[in-house]
């Protein structure tokens, strides 16, 4: 779709819940989608209609309801398999969030020194690269994994405008680096990292490349094999699918040599009571019912993003981020934490308004229906970096109008007003 036939206004009538009025009868606008973006009526729809209709447990029923609903699960795998232009359909994983899918990869990387030949595995003396800018679940479980193994977390720094200092990459990324574990777009800062750059360094010196995805997947065009990276892990709910559901990308030949993360029904070849082996990807690292339905609705949102063109969806974004940035430039007292430019910029903007906390601007702009976050993002170490507790932070999607920046803009210079800011 080109910009010229992107119509917002049409976009918008897939999505009921714009048709609601808030509180004082303030029409919603909603700039809050970096934390979870809404949904279409076709991706309610495809969900209903599987409980309705097909309602069955997978991979176990021998009855016609469990043929469709196998049928279905597999048929999503495929879907999101295209959507992101995976090589295989079993190299993509099923997980409940992209927080799972990113503890699965830490955990298993633990596992895999005492797995087979042991060659992925982290331990003693190995290091594991991050960054200041990560989300707190791209901190969390390499904070563990080192924790376990006795590996030393590193991580990039951040420059004054919200980008990785890239000055000590060379001292960084070295022979002792075993993975790189990066996000593609910040969910605080906005930055849209060089990630493709980076996994060939971290392959130049065996590194495996981790790319937390979860506010890119749903904003830019993705080609997991182009961009060079070995696992990418994403979430639904923010790609206006359903929650309860993320993805775990993994190189077949990666997951083919990779312990299980959790053990449990269908991830098994064999059990007896002496040992079991386990099932080849993706049904080793998806133990257990898994989320059948919500699967149905990722597929959904898929199929709903792809008609409309992810490199339209990418072209709106960047405009009204370039226009939010304009806007907001001219609001007195407020400061962006993060680049100020929309270039090489998703579209969310963490922003600080002098002399009122974040959680008032939040509150305040909420009761004119401007709905936003305030707090640290779960980030708190790019918070810490930029000598803030907390920020207020609006996020911009397919659906988002300049009509709703303005009226975000409005709402601040109510706050000012309101706590008589001058």
């Amino acid at each position: 779709m080109s910009a010229l036939a992107y119509d917002v206004d049409t976009i918008r009538k897939d999505f009921p819940i714009f048709l609601r009025r808030m509180s004082g009868d303030h029409q919603l606008a909603y700039l809050d989608s970096a934390n979870t973006s809404q949904k279409p009526q076709q991706v309610v729809d495809a969900i209903s209609s599987h409980y309705l209709e097909h309602n069955a447990n997978v991979a176990r029923a021998m009855h016609q309801l469990g043929a469709e609903a196998s049928q279905a699960y597999e048929d999503a795998r495929d879907t999101v398999a295209t959507f992101i232009a995976a090589p295989s359909r079993e190299e993509v994983v099923f997980t409940r969030n992209a927080t799972e899918a990113l503890n699965l990869v830490a955990t298993v990387l633990g596992r895999a020194g005492h797995w087979r030949d042991g060659e992925h595995g982290v331990g003693p003396g190995d290091e594991i690269l991050i960054s200041e800018m990560e989300h707190h679940s791209n901190i969390v479980p390499w904070q563990l994994l080192c924790e376990r193994t006795g590996a030393t977390l590193r991580w990039f720094g951040l420059t004054d405008e919200g980008r990785l200092d890239l000055d000590d990459v060379d001292s960084l990324i070295t022979e002792r680096t075993k993975v790189v574990a990066l996000t593609w777009v910040s969910n605080m800062l906005g930055t849209i990292n060089p990630v493709a750059d980076l996994a060939r360094r971290a392959h130049e010196v065996g590194a495996l490349m981790v790319v937390d995805a979860s506010q890119a997947v749903p904003q830019l065009p993705v080609d997991v094999a182009a961009l060079g990276a070995d696992f990418v892990a994403f979430t639904g709910h923010k790609m206006v699918g359903p929650t309860g559901i993320g993805v775990l990308w993994g190189r077949y030949e990666l997951l083919a040599e990779l312990p299980p993360f959790l053990g449990g029904g269908e991830m098994i070849e064999t059990v007896t009571m002496e040992r079991s082996t386990y099932a080849a990807p993706p049904s080793r690292f998806e133990a257990g019912t898994p989320p059948i339905a919500q699967a149905v609705g990722l597929a959904a949102a898929a199929d709903y993003l792809s008609g409309i063109g992810m490199a339209a969806v990418a072209a709106h974004e960047q405009r009204i981020t370039a226009y939010a940035l304009d806007q907001l430039g001219g609001v007195d007292g407020l400061r962006v934490v993060g680049p100020t430019e929309s270039v090489d910029r998703g579209g969310a903007i963490s922003f600080e308004l002098a002399g009122i906390h974040p959680h008032d601007v939040a509150q305040v702009l909420d009761s004119r229906g401007v709905a936003v976050r305030a707090g640290h993002h779960c980030a708190k170490p790019a918070h810490q970096r930029f000598g803030v507790q907390s920020t207020t932070r609006a996020s911009f999607y397919l659906y988002t109008t300049e009509q709703e920046v303005d009226a975000l803009v409005e709402a601040l210079d109510q706050a000012r007003h309101y706590f008589k800011v001058v």
